[in-house]
């Protein structure tokens, strides 16, 4: 039997954030019935489509919901890109073409704009470079 990538946690955090959205649609089936007059059977049916969505989507998704892994989490580090911006210390770098915001590494100096930079690190959307040894841009 093959093992899945997901864990108990993810598996978790998945059903969670699902249970608003079903509990809604319940909401909705249960109105609908006693105002619009709907057959339960009906209620029932459209309660059991939004759950068994969320059973065949979470084999896409479930991704999203890995936030323990940090194998994967900073892999933009290593990435060279461009300097947009004089980055001194902070600016504006192009990796992978995306526009991110950037900081000089400390003991590094100011980097000109159309320069290579090499990312070091990453803290919440803001890269920390250093300038490029090789001249190839990415």
């Amino acid at each position: 039997m093959a093992k899945h990538p997901w864990s108990p946690r993810v598996i978790w955090r998945y059903t969670l954030l699902q249970l608003p959205g079903l509990a809604l649609v319940i909401m909705i089936t249960i109105l609908a019935c006693r105002y619009i007059n709907i057959p339960r059977l009906y209620a029932w049916g459209i309660v059991i489509l939004w759950a068994a969505k969320d059973l065949v989507l979470f084999p896409f998704v479930w991704r999203a919901y890995d936030t323990d892994r940090q194998e994967h989490a900073n892999t933009m580090i290593g990435a060279r890109g461009l300097a947009k911006d004089k980055l001194s210390p902070s600016g504006y770098v192009l990796v992978r073409g995306e526009l991110w915001r950037a900081e000089v590494r400390k003991g590094y100096p100011p980097i000109e704009a159309g320069r290579p930079v090499h990312v070091e690190a990453v803290r919440g959307l803001t890269l920390f470079v250093r300038p490029d040894a090789h001249e190839d841009q990415g």
